[in-house]
């Protein structure tokens, strides 16, 4: 009865002019869905689908139920609602989930459809929803194959080319190391962005499917476009910011992140998820923060993840967002100002999944490994190692078999040697990491495999060969500090005065000259830089 009064009440709040007045203030990208719904729900039901777009799941569902309760005949609005449940690329949705959808796809196919297309979206979400036994990819590559001959009808059709697109991306299995999804659903979208340049679900999918090192470049110009196509979405905020991540714009990246905590917490009063939205891009703002050399802006954000206390709100549950950025958060700002005690002294966040868990060790031991700790490595490998069986038992199984996860394994295996002293076991596996690295690329937040292979053979005294390597690892992930300061390193090493000057001017450059860092690598480079100018007069 609760839940009924409520969707009653919002169905007056909806119909209301103070909300036609707020929706009007809303910027979320332009839609035009066409449907056979009641006309008065139109703007109503345009907005749900630029809500889908823009990720914004929680607001979605809202505004489809409120739809289904002001027209009980828009079969449409329930899949809407199933929709709005079926977040494609984040996660996969639990058996609740996928029993709620069913119900919505069943409420969808009771009304009469009044239309074939209509009849089309329906019964290509169907496929997913539908009771049986079939696993998650089955599942997604038939829905995928649904809406491909969805979009083959309705050519025309901007959205179907757009949920299109994400499906495919959509069905990349875990441990698929290519790009080749990403450049078939870039065939759909770079025309449909041409066409349609204000729509929130094209510009938003180019980004995603360019949000690895191979095709960045090419989504860059929807990257600038979308946070000003649906400035009032947290996450369309954040999006470009994959893009300025993978290219080293680290201003533009701060800047976008900027905009999306401001746009979550202007959304937190009557949206409680958007604390979600606020914490990623804060997860960004911390990497971003370090690369620019902004350490203080860095730590305070790694800081104030203490005052979060893991808490349940209606409907969602925050303890696995609260516990990741707690783990996540240390993790990274230890490792990118290379205090490797602090990192070989982190402990589990209580509460933390066992893939949360491995993050710490993974973090543990590249630190054994910098300080030649080898019995205390092989007490964290193994922990390591550990974690991941029981990640293999649990509810994210698919994770330990990913790309992601043997990159990350090869990489405590190359540390654990390493810190042994055997060189040879060390670079072979951490040559193994980057190289299937290099194909499928890294995190946003991440260290560069590469670079760490360059660090073992900077530490090896084999700068000419470490050189190369951080080379390559810049130009797949331009302009990160630790990359830039040891590529100079190692050029200064090598005796190549003139490249290790270089790498020392770019990250002068893109650090505002260290004015806002006190870390010692500065003195060295800005003495350099002064010794150097002084030579060459």
């Amino acid at each position: 009865m609760q839940a009924m009064a409520y969707i009653l009440l919002l169905s007056v709040l909806f119909s209301s002019p103070a909300f036609a007045n707020a929706v009007s203030s809303e910027h979320l990208g332009t839609v035009a869905f066409a449907n056979s719904c009641a006309a008065s729900q139109q703007m109503a039901f345009d907005r749900g689908v630029a809500l889908l777009h823009d990720f914004w799941y929680e607001e979605a569902e809202r505004q489809f139920q409120q739809i289904a309760v002001a027209d009980p005949g828009c079969a449409m609005a329930h899949w809407g609602v199933a929709m709005s449940l079926f977040h494609q690329i984040w996660n996969r949705p639990g058996q609740d989930s996928m029993k709620r959808g069913w119900a919505e796809i069943e409420k969808a196919q009771t009304p009469p459809v009044k239309t074939p297309r209509e009849r089309e979206y329906i019964a290509a979400l169907a496929v997913f929803y539908a009771p049986g036994k079939q696993e998650f990819q089955a599942r997604v590559d038939a829905y995928s194959a649904a809406m491909a001959a969805l979009y083959g009808h309705y050519p025309d059709d901007v959205d179907a080319g757009s949920f299109y697109a994400l499906s495919i991306l959509a069905t990349k299995s875990p441990d698929d190391g290519s790009v080749g999804l990403e450049r078939k659903a870039l065939t759909v979208l770079t025309p449909l962005f041409s066409k349609y340049p204000e729509h929130p679900g094209v510009a938003h999918y180019i980004i995603h499917a360019c949000d690895n090192p191979a095709l960045a470049p090419q989504g860059l110009r929807a990257a600038q476009r979308y946070g000003v196509i649906a400035p009032s979405a947290a996450h369309s905020s954040h999006m470009p910011a994959h893009i300025f991540a993978r290219l080293g714009m680290w201003q533009e990246d701060i800047d976008a992140n900027v905009a999306s905590v401001a746009a979550a917490k202007k959304a937190l009063p009557d949206h409680p998820a958007a604390i979600f939205d606020q914490l990623h891009a804060q997860d960004f703002l911390v990497y971003a923060y370090l690369q620019s050399g902004q350490d203080a802006r860095a730590k305070d954000l790694v800081d104030s993840t203490k005052l979060l206390v893991p808490h349940n709100m209606p409907g969602m549950d925050m303890r696995d967002m609260v516990t990741f950025v707690q783990t996540q958060f240390p993790v990274f700002y230890a490792l990118e100002m290379r205090d490797w005690k602090l990192a070989s002294a982190l402990q589990p966040v209580t509460g933390a999944d066992p893939d949360l868990q491995t993050l710490t060790y993974w973090a543990r031991v590249i630190a054994d490994g910098h300080l030649r700790q080898a019995k205390q490595a092989q007490s964290d490998l193994a922990a390591y190692e550990s974690l991941l069986e029981q990640v293999r038992k649990g509810k994210h199984a698919y994770y330990a078999d990913s790309t992601g996860a043997k990159i990350e394994h090869d990489e405590v295996l190359a540390w654990a040697a390493f810190a042994e002293g055997n060189a040879e076991k060390a670079l072979t596996n951490m040559r193994a990491a980057a190289d299937l690295q290099d194909k499928v690329g890294q995190g946003e937040v991440d260290i560069p495999a590469r670079e760490m292979l360059a660090d073992m053979l900077l530490e090896l005294n084999q700068p000419q060969k470490a050189l190369a390597d951080y080379q390559v690892a810049l130009q797949m992930s331009p302009n990160r500090f630790n990359g830039l300061f040891n590529a100079g390193r190692a050029a200064e090493t090598a005796g190549d005065k003139v490249q290790a000057a270089g790498y020392y001017a770019t990250l002068l450059k893109t650090t505002s000259d260290g004015q806002q860092s006190a870390r010692p690598e500065f003195t060295h480079v800005k003495t350099f830089v002064a010794a150097n100018q002084v030579a060459s007069r």
